[in-house]
């Protein structure tokens, strides 16, 4: 079994400067089903996606968050902060490098370098 996709809810007009940033993590926009498209927004990175659900009032949890397995981590850390993000690094557990960033909607996104062990 693997995981398909995941949902975050977002305010309509954060839909651009989220698909901005799922991009600099590799994701591409793609179209979600016709009856879909007024409800969410598709990202989609090698199989997995990420369906940006549109709310007037979104919940934005404080703590939990989507976790991204970066393909460079530095460069992908250093798009990022290039891009106005503030990655902030957080302890090796399992000895990989590893931050936290908050989307322009407010969610929180793990990068790591490499997964924790099985």
């Amino acid at each position: 079994m693997t995981l398909q996709h995941t949902s975050l809810e977002i305010r309509r007009e954060d839909v651009d400067a989220e698909l901005e940033f799922w991009a600099l993590l590799g994701f591409d926009h793609v179209d979600a089903p016709s009856g879909l498209r007024s409800r969410a927004t598709w990202v989609a990175r090698d199989g997995t996606h990420i369906h940006l659900l549109h709310s007037d009032d979104p919940t934005v949890m404080p703590r939990g968050h989507v976790a991204v397995l970066a393909d460079d981590y530095d460069a992908t850390v250093g798009r990022l902060r290039d891009a106005g993000f503030d990655v902030e690094p957080d302890e090796e557990f399992w000895g990989a490098a590893r931050g936290f960033v908050r989307t322009p909607a407010g969610h929180r996104v793990e990068v790591m370098a490499a997964p924790p062990p099985p």
